[in-house]
């Protein structure tokens, strides 16, 4: 018997993640205070969203941790297994450090679906930590009506050269290292069972090197753009940053297929929920079939970075902060 995963979950990737407002009053409570004998300084946390948390350690080096886990983004169990493990390792990179070991999260409906799919989701994510250099190592299992894997990633990076959401400065141009309409293909997937292996190379492409390169570029401002689309997560990175970010939308690059996706009516609701989300910051300059592009909600997607690296292209710059006006699109 054949399996479509996509048909056992409501949503799909990080399209099924909780949308950006309601998150944020969710956490809203948990920023500030701490133990009073922390074991490790803390650097950076919950204030600002950042892709993942950090602590200075011993030896000079800062201790990266962070978790990432969905649903079924494909109907490949293999695929969807290397797709979530480079979407968690992702958030290491996008503050400019190492991945060193990983452990499974894994939820499955054991009554719904054979295990050996399972087994092929969990061997995806084992070649991609390999292939990171990430030993993966243990993790946890539930029983649960929706499948869904990811992985709990730690990491180390240089205390003094982390990537963060809250470093940009006017003046810095901004690059993407991933091209979007992820989310649009990936629904069309959910729908029709298409296979676009254009999107799957993206999505299982690891942001190792461009994180390394930005690093080694003096870069200290990004974060990679996954569930909240381009323009969710560079309001939040121009909003901590106390800047507006202008974008260029002629320059930012598209997946091949995804405009044709759009137009035929696969717009994931986390798309249209982000655009909804950044609207009211936004100067918005363009048509709301590229403005939902734009906002696409992304599963494994790149570096947005405050900065310039070969090979990415150059979407648009930050500026001094005009208002409430976080976003300027043109």
């Amino acid at each position: 018997m054949a399996y479509r995963l996509t048909q056992y979950a409501h949503g799909g990737g990080c399209a099924c993640k909780i949308p950006p407002g309601e998150l944020e009053e969710v956490v809203r409570g948990l920023t500030g205070g701490g133990p009073a004998e922390p074991h490790g300084e803390l650097l950076v946390g919950l204030d600002d969203g950042d892709d993942a948390a950090a602590v200075r350690i011993e030896d000079g080096k800062a201790l990266i941790a962070t978790t990432d886990f969905f649903t079924p983004v494909v109907d490949d169990p293999y695929d969807w297994g290397r797709i979530a493990a480079a979407n968690a390792l992702s958030d290491v990179y996008a503050m400019g450090g190492q991945p060193v070991v990983a452990v499974n999260l894994l939820c499955w409906p054991r009554e719904t679906l054979p295990f050996e799919l399972a087994a092929e989701a969990l061997r995806g994510g084992k070649e991609v930590c390999a292939s990171a250099g990430c030993h993966l190592a243990g993790g946890h299992s539930v029983d649960d009506p929706e499948p869904k894997y990811g992985l709990a990633v730690t990491g180390v990076g240089d205390p003094d050269r982390l990537l963060r959401n809250d470093s940009g400065r006017a003046g810095l141009p901004l690059s993407l290292t991933k091209p979007l309409g992820l989310g649009m293909l990936n629904a069309r997937h959910k729908a029709t069972a298409e296979r676009f292996e254009q999107a799957i190379e993206v999505m299982t492409t690891l942001n190792d090197t461009a994180a390394e390169t930005a690093v080694a570029a003096g870069i200290r401002c990004a974060t990679d753009v996954t569930g909240f689309g381009l323009l969710g997560h560079l309001h939040k990175l121009a909003r901590a940053s106390g800047v507006t970010a202008v974008v260029d939308a002629a320059a930012v690059p598209f997946v091949d297929g995804a405009r044709e996706a759009l137009r035929a009516g696969f717009v994931p609701g986390g798309s249209r929920r982000n655009l909804d989300w950044v609207r009211p910051h936004t100067e918005l300059g363009v048509d709301e079939e590229t403005a939902l592009l734009l906002a696409d909600a992304q599963t494994s997607g790149g570096l947005l970075l405050a900065g310039e690296i070969p090979g990415a292209p150059v979407i648009g710059e930050l500026v001094p902060r005009r208002g409430d006006t976080t976003l300027v699109v043109r």
